[in-house]
């Protein structure tokens, strides 16, 4: 442990993130309303409150809105259906309560925008916060009140299907991308036209699970835990989240959704969460499977306990609140906590007020021209360059392309996973993008050349005909949407069926070849990485992927998108983040270090990185204190130049590392980061501010500190490089 004479130095600090959070718009005549429904309410219609389900189109549903003993639907949408069933509640209930209507509204509503995963990889969350608000009108307008959104847990192993939905490996990123989206969703008034109530997943550590299979167990420390897992949660829940959502997953040996400690003490004990958490889908009744509660009436005892008000899909408050109240095992006043949270979002999305949705506002704002030009900017701004030897890119618009690969005219696959109310018809595809794109449109020639899957290798001849009539051979290949998102965990993360085959045989043509990956994930391309002259990680696009990526291809936008992941060379490298920490023998070329004999320990693309068609160069690197206090703050700057010949943005990125502390720390850490846009020749001086919330970490007592000691500092263009400076905390 650090010492300065003989004294152990630890400041113990309230972040930002921990401040008691308010939903906007929550006030104390909001509690005296829900008193006066409390005390008017029978114990079937409270319990009522607990209940979400999907589907509301049959009788049982529509006698429970009638009733008044069903607090939400999934899965009900468009104006029409959810106002009759709303009417139901509104004016045949006993007491009028209203019905919220919640969705899967992950990456957009009708408008579908890259996955959560792309949009990361903008490092901008600015647009993505506009994204989630394009996401939020569509949906409100078509009935929804509530998005199952954001996903923000943390993922370091890419074999997890659902990476896909979230922001990556690293919490400060996450943290930012969590609140942007939370802000997207709910703006400053959750009962406006234009917003729907988030709901923050999986709380938590559900994107650690052993192995990277869906669902499994996850063993983390409680400080790995609140260095790592939690911090996008409590962004998510310092920027106002209504709502959050109790994981599927064992977090060391107490079930997520039946977890005291994460959903008591840390959510609402020490962050002052005021919305409600609803369970997954049944996984209050699988707490049986994970053999926690010995039957039904167990598992709603210690879910509802542990914090979870609502049951999703479980039917297990149904079926065994009532009778645990009789009993006594359950109190009265557990089960009033519960309603009084979920009625505090009803009536701060305005639903007492205005319980329906005017059905003209559908047409008025699905697809419209402005959300399309949104989804088409996120979409560029989440492509990333990861090669360009010779500066193959980007192409003349009068090349003549081969266009070979079997994502090359995919429209359903561009909608990637969680695609809502997306549609195949909607989404603009590659091949039709770069035709419309290319000088001469006949100069683009596709060719399918295989499926994402299987062995068939008959369309192999029409794909290399193709190619030695061409210029160039752009090869779009990857997964398929179905291939990542939830339940879709892989063990070989590398190409599927026979496409790196169809890839090697084009680069034997002896053309230029471009390669454009497709996925929900990073994908294992070693022998890709090393003859491809160009890449493209593209992942999936959403409605304007064809159109984004043409304007990348051609020039007409500068790739500016950064990795969210570090990106592994094969499968046994995982799991994989930079921000690990240093072992007693550091890899090296000698033996009995940590390393692999068969393959580097490094990632094929670390994280934070991308290419550009310009250069970057960084210099002039201040740190404005040599030595500061532990509560004190600091400004940390650098130079950017552009020293290339077109005008191109770069994420400049701020990491640091406490070379001593009394617990291990990574060696890297991102602390900062901010998007410039530089004309050729043009500089600009980056600032950053540190400061306790981004210098401390929790020590072996789960507190929260800074300690003394020597930081190094590095500005650069990714988790790799930079110009290093440092300064003591004493």
């Amino acid at each position: 442990m650090k010492r300065r004479s003989g004294i152990v130095v630890a400041v113990i600090l309230l972040l930002p993130l921990m401040l008691a959070a308010q939903i906007p718009g929550y006030g104390t005549d909001i509690e005296g309303k829900i008193d006066a429904l409390l005390a008017q309410m029978t114990l079937a219609e409270k319990i009522g409150q607990l209940k979400h389900y999907t589907g509301g189109d049959s009788e049982e549903h529509r006698q429970m809105a009638a009733d008044g003993t069903v607090g939400s639907f999934l899965n009900v949408t468009g104006a029409g259906k959810t106002n009759a069933l709303q009417k139901l509640a509104v004016e045949n209930s006993r007491l009028h309560i209203p019905i919220i209507f919640g969705q899967d509204v992950i990456h957009g509503y009708k408008t579908i925008f890259p996955i959560p995963l792309a949009e990361a990889a903008s490092w901008n969350p600015e647009l993505v916060e506009r994204a989630a608000g394009v996401a939020a009108r569509e949906a409100r307008a078509s009935g929804i009140h509530w998005t199952f959104a954001p996903m923000v847990d943390i993922a370091r192993d890419p074999r997890w299907g659902r990476i896909a939905e979230g922001s990556g490996e690293d919490p400060h990123l996450g943290a930012t991308l969590a609140a942007a989206r939370v802000r997207g969703f709910q703006g400053m008034d959750l009962s406006a036209a234009d917003r729907v109530a988030a709901c923050v997943k999986h709380y938590v550590g559900y994107g650690a699970a052993e192995g990277g299979r869906d669902y499994n167990t996850t063993e983390i420390s409680e400080r790995t835990l609140r260095d790592i897992y939690l911090p996008p949660f409590a962004a998510a829940v310092n920027a106002g989240a209504a709502t959050l959502m109790s994981a599927f997953n064992d977090l060391n040996g107490i079930p997520a959704s039946a977890n005291p400690f994460t959903l008591t003490e840390v959510l609402r004990n020490e962050w002052g969460f005021k919305g409600f958490v609803v369970s997954d889908w049944n996984s209050i009744g699988e707490l049986l499977n994970h053999g926690i509660a010995a039957d039904g009436a167990e598992a709603a005892r210690l879910a509802l306990y542990a914090g979870v008000e609502m049951d999703m899909e479980g039917r297990i408050y149904r079926n065994h609140l009532a009778d645990l109240v009789d009993k006594g095992t359950v109190s009265t006043a557990a089960i009033d906590e519960a309603v009084r949270r979920i009625l505090r979002i009803k009536l701060l999305l305005g639903l007492f007020d205005q319980p329906y949705t005017d059905p003209l506002l559908e047409k008025q704002v699905l697809l419209t021209p402005e959300n399309l030009m949104i989804a088409r900017q996120m979409a560029r701004e989440s492509i990333v360059l990861l090669k360009n030897d010779k500066n193959i890119l980007p192409l003349s618009k009068s090349t003549k392309i081969a266009l070979i690969g079997p994502l090359a005219d995919s429209k359903q696959d561009m909608l990637g996973t969680w695609s809502c109310m997306g549609e195949a018809k909607d989404v603009i595809t590659l091949l039709q993008g770069i035709q419309a794109a290319a000088s001469k449109p006949g100069h683009v020639v596709a060719a399918k050349g295989c499926s994402v899957t299987g062995n068939d290798r008959s369309g192999f001849k029409a794909a290399m005909q193709a190619a030695k009539n061409s210029d160039v051979v752009v090869a779009v290949v990857g997964e398929s949407a179905d291939l990542s998102g939830e339940a879709s965990s892989r063990a070989d993360i590398t190409l599927p069926g026979v496409q790196e085959a169809l890839v090697k045989e084009l680069a034997a043509v002896g053309k230029p070849l471009v390669v454009i990956l497709l996925a929900g994930r990073p994908v294992a391309i070693p022998w890709i990485a090393d003859h491809a002259a160009a890449i493209l990680m593209g992942w999936h696009g959403g409605v304007q992927a064809g159109p984004a990526m043409a304007d990348v291809l051609f020039g007409d936008y500068n790739p500016s998108g950064k990795l969210p992941v570090s990106w592994p060379r094969v499968v046994g490298q995982v799991p994989l983040y930079y921000n690990y920490k240093n072992t007693g023998r550091p890899t090296s070329e000698q033996k009995y270090t940590t390393r692999y004999l068969d393959w580097p320990v490094t990632p094929q693309y670390v994280f934070g990185f991308g290419k550009s068609y310009t250069q970057f160069a960084y210099s002039h690197l201040v740190v404005d204190k040599n030595e500061m206090g532990p509560q004190a703050t600091l400004t940390c700057s650098a130079v950017v130049t552009n020293t290339g010949r077109v005008a191109g943005d770069e994420i400049v990125q701020l990491y640091i590392r406490d070379m001593a502390a009394s617990v291990t720390r990574p060696v890297k850490e991102l602390k900062g980061f901010k998007r410039v846009h530089l004309k050729p020749g043009e500089s600009r001086k980056i600032e950053f501010t540190l400061g306790p919330a981004e210098l401390g970490f929790h020590d072996a007592d789960h507190r929260y500190v800074v300690e003394p000691g020597l930081f190094k500092v590095w500005v650069g263009p990714n988790s790799a490089e930079g110009i290093e400076g440092q300064f003591t905390i004493r």
